[in-house]
């Protein structure tokens, strides 16, 4: 293999899963009577009440970057993202081969990462990290070299003597991928691990995951966390109803993808039956649009013009606010009517507030505007996802047309100062 080749670690087609819906186990000699005599004749088996379901995820290639030798694989990172538990059925047949129809061919020792349902229940953790590495065809020496790191990473030093069994969901997840992470397999299946543990082991797994990329071996994450597939995965598989949608560099598939489920509303208008509110107010109206106006979708360096229209019922202040959130559900900043106008608004009756968001703010991706009315009689309200926006990315000149990282486009002052 030459060194500009890129070597095949994983490949899957045509592969599905077939699943029997419902209770399949037989309690009585009697229902095993009827199966068998069923079957014979031809007839549907009567101790199964619901019908089947096939997944299938068709076929996908996923390949590594030549190294410094041939036999070596660099940073092949892919993510599925798809249903929920559709993914994780297809990372289910991966780490078992558990597929009923289709060939799935992987070069190289594989380690899933998931639940913590890998481990041995009636084992102590100890005794599972040499299980682990046996299997792995490891010896008990190469194990001993990285015992107190993978202890250490874990986190759970002090239970690392009691059987599996009695460990938390958590603690499972947390022994597995340490122990799938410092074993060293050469290809990693990684089963939505960032969603338990605290913000320390979900940095150390993320941290242990770039390294293991960059290391050569292949990884594999499972997950629906839109930010970490950003930090991570070079290249993206969408899978839908259990086959694949689309697959290419990461930017493109999560931008098709949320686009695909999230519909972009910049003005909303509600009925006097329907408006969101309490006996203080009422929304009746919101609207995004750039400040030049025209397009929906503004062009990346423009300013954004918000209006929010409210019915005010009572004569007291009240304070009307903004949370953007981007298409990560991330709460990119808060904004609010009280911080340039502390008497707030007062009165009765059709109210409107406006605000600007500065050009050169935004990224290009989907913003969402969550609106809230919030008086000093601590009755208060918020109507989520009132309206929507797009950012998209200005003309460019040059060679390099990549997104430019981050959630703000702020246009910083620069200056060369000579010495």
């Amino acid at each position: 293999m030459s060194a500009h080749e890129q070597p095949l670690m994983v490949q899957v087609q045509g592969v599905g899963k077939r699943y029997r819906l419902g209770t399949i186990n037989r309690q009585q000699l009697t229902d095993d009577v009827k199966a068998w005599t069923v079957k014979l004749l031809g007839l549907p088996d009567p101790t199964i009440p619901v019908g089947r379901i096939v997944t299938h995820n068709g076929s996908a290639r996923i390949s590594g970057r030549s190294g410094t030798s041939p036999s070596r694989c660099v940073a092949a990172r892919w993510w599925h993202v798809g249903h929920n538990g559709a993914e994780e059925h297809h990372a289910e047949m991966l780490a078992d081969h558990a597929s009923t129809e289709g060939t799935i061919k992987m070069r190289g020792k594989l380690q899933p990462v998931g639940s913590g349902d890998r481990l041995h229940p009636e084992l102590t953790g100890q005794d599972n990290i040499y299980l682990n590495g046996a299997i792995l065809g490891m010896r008990k020496t190469e194990v001993n070299a990285k015992l107190d790191e993978i202890i250490a990473f874990s986190g759970i030093q002090h239970h690392i003597d009691t059987p599996v069994k009695r460990y938390s969901s958590g603690m499972r997840v947390r022994l597995g991928f340490a122990v799938a992470a410092h074993l060293e397999p050469e290809i990693l299946i990684v089963d939505e691990v960032l969603s338990v543990g605290d913000a320390e082991f979900q940095r150390k797994s993320m941290g242990k995951m770039k390294d293991s990329a960059a290391s050569g071996r292949t990884v594999i994450f499972v997950s629906h966390n839109m930010t970490a597939m950003r930090a991570l995965c070079e290249r993206v598989i969408w899978l839908e109803h259990g086959r694949v949608r689309m697959s290419g560099p990461t930017e493109e598939v999560v931008a098709a993808y949320q686009a695909n489920y999230n519909q972009v509303t910049t003005e909303r208008t509600w009925a006097v039956h329907e408006a969101p509110g309490n006996t203080v107010a009422h929304l009746r109206h919101v609207r995004a649009c750039p400040a030049s106006g025209g397009e929906i979708s503004l062009i990346g360096g423009d300013a954004v013009d918000i209006e929010v229209h409210v019915d005010k019922h009572d004569p007291g202040p009240i304070n009307v606010t903004l949370q953007v959130v981007n298409s990560d559900d991330l709460v990119v900043f808060t904004t609010g009517l009280a911080e340039s106008n502390p008497d707030m608004l007062q009165g009765t009756g059709s109210k409107m507030v406006a605000c600007r968001f500065p050009p050169h703010l935004f990224n290009a991706g989907e913003f969402r505007l969550n609106i809230g009315v919030i008086s000093n009689k601590d009755s208060s309200f918020q109507e989520s996802q009132a309206v929507a926006f797009t950012v998209v990315e200005p003309p460019r000149t040059g060679t390099w047309h990549g997104r430019r990282k981050g959630m703000f486009r702020l246009k910083i002052p620069w200056e060369i100062q000579h010495s």
